[in-house]
């Protein structure tokens, strides 16, 4: 599949999967069935894979959780002004569902195409250029702290300063505040590097991708499922 496919069908899947009400098991379901295929024939690592999730999710169910502690329906559970309903648990059950899903649907196109194919990818589809090259420019600064830090890290502990765990919250606080300072001086001389090859701020005209036989039964297989998934619920 080309790339541009392979985004079609991952956004659309994430909508449908993000759109569908709260309790409609039968439908997430169906799109369950849906991203395990997917999984399957992209072949990717379920350790890598599941690893990106755990980490992904941990940051969204701390959001999550104030979506247990609702006023309506029937009380569970309840410790002073604290109360568990069967509605916050219906509703916890629905977005964690519905993040399982798109995280997994989402990590699994990232594992399986390059991320300067994915951008070219969403200029081919017509999202705003300047939206792209700050998603890029995010990208590349993300890549220069992180190499920022692992050599600030090797340099501490080359000279012993990670023993104890009293030094190790001192020089973590101190590579805090430098990182800062030496990527931002890092990204300037990345800046003016590309400017000086020519760059201007925005990407040249996206090549556009012929779609094949196997892209378009993609597409459709995919319309399909979420068409199931949508009106199993009326």
């Amino acid at each position: 599949m080309n790339v541009q496919a392979r985004v079609l069908c991952a956004f659309i899947s994430v909508f449908a999967i993000a759109l569908t009400p709260n309790g409609q098991w039968k439908s997430w379901g169906i799109y369950g069935i849906g991203v395990l295929f997917v999984i399957l024939i992209s072949r990717v690592s379920w350790l890598s894979l599941f690893s990106r999730v755990i980490i992904e999710f941990a940051f969204v169910g701390v959001v999550l959780l104030g979506t247990l502690f609702r006023p309506e329906g029937e009380v569970i559970w309840s410790w002073g002004i604290l109360q568990i309903t069967t509605t916050g648990v219906m509703v916890l059950g629905s977005v964690t569902t519905k993040a399982i899903l798109s995280l997994l649907m989402l990590n699994t196109l990232i594992m399986t195409t390059e991320i300067t194919e994915l951008f070219k990818a969403f200029l081919a589809l017509k999202m705003p250029p300047l939206l792209v090259v700050i998603m890029a420019s995010m990208y590349r600064y993300i890549g220069v702290i992180n190499r920022e830090f692992t050599t600030m890290k090797r340099a501490a502990i080359s000279r012993n300063l990670m023993s104890n765990g009293k030094m190790i919250r001192h020089v973590m606080g101190n590579a805090i505040g430098s990182l800062f300072i030496r990527s931002y001086e890092r990204g300037e001389l990345i800046y003016n590097a590309m400017l000086s090859r020519g760059y201007q701020g925005v990407h040249g005209n996206p090549e556009k991708l012929a779609y094949k036989n196997k892209d378009i039964v993609a597409l459709i297989i995919t319309i399909f499922i979420v068409f199931l998934g949508q009106i199993i619920y009326f």
